[in-house]
């Protein structure tokens, strides 16, 4: 599996993940990237990547791999929050987004504690 690295790169999608409950980055969390094929509607996933130590996951698509379409990242909480001793409600956390414009930099943030997740369009 690989890991993280930063960086910023514009055309790129990037994420990073924050636990809430303590406050610390999320690291050793593990992120799928999927995007809906057309036709059939089905989820082709294109990779997976872990969080890093700072809870980061860059890039997830490098500059020149984005195109036009929908996607979705599939945090896998329910493990994560198994490995701190932890039950979790949501054993996963899907967010599913539409990217118009391919060369703009896509930065989709996850806020998470065992019983709930905020996540927002990121700069």
């Amino acid at each position: 599996m690989a890991s993280c690295a930063s960086g910023t790169v514009n055309g790129s999608l990037t994420t990073h993940v924050l636990n809430t409950a303590t406050g610390l980055p999320a690291a050793g969390l593990t992120v799928r990237l999927a995007q809906l094929e057309e036709p059939g509607l089905h989820w082709m996933e294109l990779g997976q990547r872990q969080t890093d130590e700072d809870g980061r996951c860059l890039p997830l698509l490098p500059t020149g791999q984005v195109k036009a379409g929908t996607y979705k990242l599939r945090f896998e909480t329910a493990a994560y929050w198994q490995g701190l001793g932890y039950a979790s409600f949501y054993p996963f956390v899907e967010v599913v987004f539409t990217v118009v414009d391919p060369v703009q930099k896509l930065h989709i943030p996850l806020l998470i504690s065992p019983y709930s997740y905020t996540t927002y369009r990121g700069s």
